[in-house]
């Protein structure tokens, strides 16, 4: 079988990163650099900063990315398109426009003779009452309608103001380290989740940004994998083996 790649949280568009463009067209060298050795793309969440459609527009830029994305779609290679927290209002243009698979909610799927447990993994165990109320309110769809009743020029600028002051913040602060298998929270899920769900083989996430790769039974993988901001990771599964890798440029890929 042909590889099937997987990454997540570019937060392109992100006013807090200064090195947006040069990151969008290294995420664009890596995706043309697989293309015919993909069989699937699997973007697991927060692609973008902030990313909202209305009825008749769409946010500005990201021409590159949309572009290369719809070239893999047009070659025949499945891409999906995980909403994370930031990226969670799309309403038909990336299905439509550019061939993407959209998946609102975590999926378990059979890739080769594996089982796959595939999620951005924002408020999946995570138990801080501020973050759970703020998704609750994001996903509810009176909000989302009350948002895009509000101008696009403002309503953008609302919704990549509040992306830029939490990129920040996790920059000021710094990006929470591993906390381990006791604490963090994804793991956590993840080992509960595996009591009533034994057939699945591996879980991969987004969101925390950073780096995990973790065998919970003999059987049972999982990992955090990253994010393209600064540290350019992503998974590759060949059918019969799972790595995290980095995308160094001017090295050959698996």
């Amino acid at each position: 079988m042909k590889n099937v790649y997987f990454l997540s949280d570019a937060h392109l568009g992100s006013w807090a990163i200064p090195h947006a463009r040069t990151q969008e067209r290294r995420l664009v060298r890596f995706l043309d650099s697989i293309k015919h050795k993909a069989s699937a793309v699997y973007l697991l969440g927060d692609m973008f900063d902030f990313w909202n459609e209305y009825r008749y527009v769409v946010p500005k830029g990201y021409t590159r990315f949309l572009g290369k994305i719809s070239e893999l779609t047009d070659m025949g290679v499945e891409v999906h398109f995980f909403t994370g927290n930031h990226d969670l209002w799309t309403y038909g243009y990336l299905h439509d426009e550019c061939g993407m698979t959209v998946h609102t909610k975590p999926l378990t799927t059979e890739i080769g003779d594996k089982v796959f447990f595939l999620a951005h993994g924002d408020g999946l165990g995570d138990p801080d009452q501020k973050f759970r109320f703020l998704r609750r309110m994001f996903h509810n769809r009176v909000c989302q309608r009350l948002l895009n009743a509000i101008h696009p020029r403002w309503g953008m600028w609302l919704g990549l103001s509040w992306a830029s002051h939490s990129r920040k913040k996790h920059d000021e602060n710094g990006e929470p380290e591993y906390m381990g298998e006791h604490k963090e929270h994804l793991v956590l899920f993840t080992k509960e989740y595996m009591k009533t769900h034994s057939d699945i083989d591996y879980f991969i996430y987004g969101h925390r940004h950073i780096e995990l790769d973790l065998f919970l039974s003999r059987k049972c993988r999982m990992m955090i994998i990253g994010d393209w901001i600064t540290q350019f990771t992503y998974v590759v599964f060949d059918g019969e083996h799972l790595l995290l890798e980095e995308y160094v440029e001017g090295e050959s890929q698996p």
